[in-house]
């Protein structure tokens, strides 16, 4: 007995839009703080199982609210502060992609299927997780590559696949092990039953052969320290006592000195660290002379500036101990919404919170800060805060290094989200983007989480919520350039490209055939022999 026979035409829709729901809710538990990593792949399976045959606005139904039931909870640190309308915003904004893979993989999928394609049909859907992340990370304003497939798996063997087809490959793994598991499931339902095995162990396989894929850690080591002050309240007002945050900065390092830590060659701050201007605030650049003086090598602070005029800069400054002016890296993707406000007018029109937005512009070149070390210098790389996310600006990043050996910066303010999820979630990231480019990383928050990750993705030192906190590591800086950093956008393009084929045989088919007057019965037994 079929799907079709077993449930009442009337229940059908709203069985599928429970179990759309579950799909979404599935891939939300996968990611930090729940950290159910395992789960990303039934979720795909399950989401992937409703709309292969759906046809396009079913897909799209029912892919919304995946995207629904998946981006609400994880986006939730998003409104914790600015209420329900921005978050819920975001959400929907982001769901519309998954609703969009929804409808192309059953408007697609549909026409595979009744012209015989089996194993295509069941391509659409690991291809169209990358296209549709690939969208989502580039558009609109630059895009929101948060909650990816890829930054759900930081502990699982799929992580490895980084090193080799960066973030987008971890996402298709991540999909491919829930197409087989989609496959063996429709052999076990609806038979051949003694197929089902196969893809079930293929799936096992292709979770577990990236740990064949060796992460190097080898280079030599330098001792790298950060700060992690707090701030005195938590929210956004997180700066609103004159230099409290840089006091606590301060502070901070000069506990950090007086810890004495053998060859120290670089201390790094977060975003925001100086909640003053310092090249325009005489006491914050003295305040930060001094803690650069006390632990005697050079200082990385996160600041904001008042220029140009009238409008605000996000900056790295690198504080050599020459006495001259700091270096800076301005960051180059402020966050459309938060940072800036694009179409300022129009979205006042419907929330009052479009004026807590920023007005910081964007910088025009990557940030490389040469650190003096007895073994010979690096190259720190610095990132502001959500950059992490962005593919493209972490590997320009890295190749800015020009070859030298050097490690990344990720410095981020978390003390706009509270206790939420998201401190953890961008932390995982962090660990992703060592094994892809091979670097050691310092991930440091003003209130947390803070921590160093090995190129392995493995981490130390890492510290909790809304506390003080100073640490120092032994980091390897390294200058390879992984397969992944030459490979380039190569694995999204490539697979994007094979789902506009997939999509365009599907369009002829669909030509052949009129999908309307298959049989369900011949449909669900295709399936199975698939």
């Amino acid at each position: 007995m079929t799907y079709r026979e077993r449930v009442p035409p009337a229940l059908r829709l709203p069985a599928q839009g429970l179990a759309a729901v579950v799909a979404g809710l599935l891939l939300w538990l996968s990611f930090p703080d729940h950290d159910l990593w395992w789960l990303a792949p039934v979720g795909v399976a399950l989401l992937g199982g409703l709309t292969l045959r759906a046809g396009g606005p079913r897909g799209f139904l029912l892919g919304l609210l995946a995207g629904l039931g998946f981006f609400v909870p994880t986006l939730s640190w998003s409104g914790v502060y600015v209420g329900l309308l921005p978050w819920f915003a975001l959400a929907v904004l982001q769901a519309l992609y998954i609703a969009l893979q929804g409808a192309l993989t059953g408007f697609a999928g549909r026409r595979l299927v009744a012209a015989g394609h089996l194993r295509a049909a069941y391509a659409l859907v690991p291809l169209g997780w990358v296209a549709q992340e690939w969208a989502r990370s580039t558009t609109p304003y630059g895009g929101f590559p948060w909650a990816r497939l890829a930054f759900s798996q930081a502990d699982s063997p799929l992580a490895h696949l980084a090193r080799w087809l960066g973030a987008p490959g971890v996402t298709f793994g991540v999909a491919l092990v829930g197409t087989l598991l989609l496959l063996g499931a429709a052999c076990l339902v609806r038979g051949p039953r003694l197929a089902a095995p196969v893809p079930l162990l293929l799936a096992a396989a292709v979770l577990l052969a990236p740990l064949a894929i060796s992460l190097p850690t080898a280079g030599r080591t330098e001792r790298v320290g950060f700060v992690q002050g707090d701030v005195p309240t938590a929210g956004l007002e997180f700066n609103a006592q004159r230099r409290a945050v840089l006091d606590n900065h301060v502070r901070g390092t000069l506990a950090l000195a007086e810890q004495e830590p053998q060859d120290l060659t670089l201390v790094v701050w977060p975003e925001n660290a100086s909640d003053i201007d310092p090249l325009r605030n005489a006491d914050a650049a003295l305040e930060i002379q001094q803690a650069q003086e006390a632990v005697g090598v050079p200082l990385v602070v996160g600041a904001v500036l008042a220029e140009p005029p009238g409008r605000s800069s996000n900056v790295s400054l690198f504080y050599d101990g020459s006495g001259g002016p700091p270096q800076e890296y301005v960051k180059l993707h402020p966050v459309p919404f938060a940072e800036y406000i694009p179409h300022r007018e129009f979205f006042r029109m419907f929330t009052s919170a479009a004026d807590l937005a920023g007005n910081f512009v964007a910088g025009d070149r990557i940030g490389v800060f040469t650190v003096p070390a007895p073994g010979g210098a690096y190259a720190a790389l610095p990132t502001i805060c959500f950059e992490v996310a962005y593919d493209g600006l972490m590997r320009d990043s890295v190749a800015a290094a020009g070859g030298r050996d050097s490690l990344i910066l990720v410095q981020t303010n978390n003390a706009t989200f509270g206790f939420t999820a998201e401190s953890e979630q961008q932390f995982a990231i962090s660990r992703i983007r060592a094994i892809e480019h091979g670097r050691s990383v310092v991930h440091v928050s003003t209130v947390g989480v803070s921590g160093f990750v090995a190129p392995d993705g493995t981490v130390t030192e890492k510290t909790g919520l809304f506390t003080p906190a100073q640490r120092t590591a032994d980091l390897t800086v390294r200058s390879e350039t992984t397969p992944s950093d030459r490979l380039g956008p190569v694995p999204q393009t490539l697979a994007t490209a094979l789902l506009a084929l997939l999509v365009l045989g599907a369009v002829r088919d669909g030509r052949r055939a009129r999908v309307a007057r298959t049989d369900p019965a011949s449909e669900d037994r295709d399936l199975a022999r698939a």
